[in-house]
């Protein structure tokens, strides 16, 4: 089967990023997003609440402070 293209809207961030991923990177994203999406189509993903333990437990191993979230969140 051959790969289909379909467009989607991110914020600018990500796309400057995106645009400036070499064609491997490039490449490996587009792998992660279509694994990604087709987990998410089978309904085979974990639940809300056990993705943002995830996150919160890699943010803390990495260094992410109560305080340091809160001077993020305020945009200092």
């Amino acid at each position: 089967m051959a790969n289909q293209t379909i467009t989607i809207t991110l914020d600018p961030q990500t796309a400057k990023a995106y645009d400036s991923a070499s064609p491997q990177e490039k490449r490996k994203l587009q792998a992660l997003l279509s694994l990604r999406l087709r987990e998410l189509a089978s309904g085979e993903y974990p639940s809300l609440q056990k993705t943002l333990d995830e996150l919160g437990r890699k943010a803390k191993d990495r260094g992410l402070t109560p305080q340091i979230l809160e001077s993020l969140l305020e945009g200092e």
